[in-house]
């Protein structure tokens, strides 16, 4: 298994998209071909943005333009599945690019692959947390009044080769959650590691958790 973790620090989300889209098809090219190539996942974080996936809907996007600049955020209609999401500082965001027949995963295995690492990111944390029917991504206090998205998920797959991924709360200003129906959801909340934690909550020790998690889970799929 040839896997390279790479982490980009805060990319603007424009460069980053072009980036893994780069990486994407040079490993979707390489495959086709019976050439080497790498797997990469992707670690960084963005300046505040919006995306909305193929399925969203852009009323769920509650700003016009002029009112995103002046919270300084952008707006991108992208390839992903999914509604829209907000990306931000404190945020930990993950690409893999990877060949799933590789792992011997589907698609299906592979989205419960990545929300499993980060409940268990949580746990570690001392956080319950868990998925929710018919949502992807994790949450917290399932089938209550209170149930929260801690991490969000949109993943693109062509030739069983993946892109886009996840969003992972740690330290982000949730205040920009109050500016969208994330993911479409009109009734349920948007929670962090630092807000459930009630303290500020180290990035590179939550990458190096995540990370840890990953390695574990893929071995495991093999």
């Amino acid at each position: 298994m040839n896997t390279t973790y790479i982490d980009w620090g805060l990319t603007p989300y424009s460069e980053a998209w072009k980036r893994q889209t780069e990486l994407f098809d040079a490993l979707v090219e390489a495959k086709q071909n019976g050439e080497p190539y790498e797997n990469h996942i992707i670690l960084c974080e963005h300046p505040h943005v919006y995306t909305l996936g193929r399925s969203g809907k852009d009323n769920n996007m509650l700003l016009g333009e002029e009112q995103l600049k002046a919270i300084d955020a952008t707006l991108f209609h992208i390839d992903r599945g999914g509604d829209i999401t907000y990306h931000g500082p404190g945020q930990l965001v993950s690409y893999p690019i990877i060949n799933l027949e590789e792992y011997k995963l589907g698609l299906k295995e592979y989205i419960h692959l990545l929300e499993e690492a980060i409940i268990r990111v949580c746990a570690s944390y001392g956080i319950t947390a868990g998925r929710l029917e018919k949502a992807t991504g994790v949450w917290l206090d399932i089938d209550t009044p209170r149930t929260r998205k801690i991490c969000a998920m949109g993943v693109r797959c062509s030739h069983y080769v993946t892109m886009h991924g996840l969003a992972f709360n740690v330290n982000t200003d949730l205040r920009y959650f109050s500016y969208i129906h994330p993911c479409g959801f009109i009734d349920k909340g948007v929670t962090s590691l630092q807000q459930e934690l009630g303290r500020p909550v180290d990035m590179e020790e939550v990458k190096l958790r995540f990370k840890g998690e990953m390695e574990k889970l893929f071995q495991k799929s093999l």
